[in-house]
């Protein structure tokens, strides 16, 4: 039985080119962006690997690289799952600011605290725990049971909501998932036991 689960982060959008918070709004892949998705693609046909089922966020730089990756597995037309449950954290009133003006604002240590503290909301949005709130029951009720019934799965999302199933994935603490930093489009594969504990976790 295979129980594999791959997480891969989105391509880089036109906002994390200019150094914008992005959270909910819905900006689209840059040219780099999409060849970081077929490179996620080309990296899990050379392992051989293809899907039984895909889920992506509502947010369209996920559903690219979702697609896309599947293209080049020959999969395009393979179910997938949208669901907002496995958006980005939202920033809220941080959305759209460019990040060197919003630390003009706030502050260097203010907006630190906002990016890289777990349970610090940013005026508006929401903290890393807020989004580990909505991500992992998602992850419990809708995409674990494909898993452990011994299938393949995709998950394309975004750094935090994927940050927030690793968290849970790896037994990590909230100081140190803070500190993970996910590359885009990079996939990391995970192999579960049957009882849902990790026996292998792999980056592409």
């Amino acid at each position: 039985m295979s129980r594999t689960l791959v997480l891969v982060r989105h391509g880089q959008s036109e906002w994390n080119l200019k150094n914008l918070f992005t959270g909910w709004r819905d900006v689209d892949l840059t040219e780099q962006g999409v060849a970081e998705a077929k490179a996620a693609g080309a990296k899990l046909k050379a392992r051989g690997l293809t899907f039984d089922i895909a889920f992506t966020s509502a947010l369209k730089r996920a559903q690219r690289t979702c697609g896309i990756i599947l293209d080049e597995l020959g999969q395009g037309d393979l179910k997938t799952v949208r669901d907002q449950a496995l958006n980005e954290r939202d920033y809220g009133d941080l959305s759209g600011l460019n990040k060197d003006d919003a630390r003009q604002k706030w502050g260097e240590e203010q907006v630190h605290v906002w990016r890289r503290s777990y349970d610090v909301q940013p005026p508006g949005g929401e903290s890393l725990k807020d989004t580990g709130a909505r991500v992992w029951p998602y992850y419990l009720h809708d995409l674990q049971p494909h898993v452990l019934g011994g299938g393949t799965v995709l998950v394309a999302a975004h750094g935090n909501s994927l940050r927030a199933m690793i968290m849970a994935l790896d037994g990590l603490s909230g100081e140190e998932i803070v500190k993970l930093e996910l590359g885009t489009g990079v996939p990391i594969v995970y192999r579960l036991n049957a009882d849902s504990t990790v026996a292998s976790k792999e980056v592409l």
